[in-house]
């Protein structure tokens, strides 16, 4: 996200990406996209299996707050990543999540 709004020159509230989980995992931008087909342990018990990169829409280009529309935020993920920005995910193992968890990569 946050490479994304450099790229679009803008400072990105993280919710227009509607995410379930947010994490910071200490890697360049993207670099998220080389854990497509490993899998993640978050906090004590919950496992999740990374499955593809997640393609976006135009609801990306909204502002969470205002519904402004900013369409450079959508250009910049199509025209630099291929459309795609975060990652997919399927729970393997249930367990309950909270912020701060750990997130450790299993494989």
């Amino acid at each position: 996200m946050q490479q994304i709004g450099q790229e679009a020159g803008l400072d990105l509230d993280k919710r227009r990406f509607q995410a379930n989980i947010y994490g910071d995992l200490q890697m360049a931008g993207f670099a998220e996209n080389d854990l497509v087909g490993r899998r993640l342990q978050v906090g004590a018990k919950a496992m999740i299996a990374v499955i593809a990169p997640d393609p976006r829409c135009k609801m990306i280009t909204l502002d969470p707050d205002t519904s402004e529309a900013k369409p450079e935020v959508l250009r910049m993920v199509a025209r630099n990543h291929g459309g795609n920005a975060g990652l997919y995910g399927a729970v393997l193992t249930e367990g309950i999540v909270r912020p701060g968890n750990e997130i450790t990569l299993l494989d």
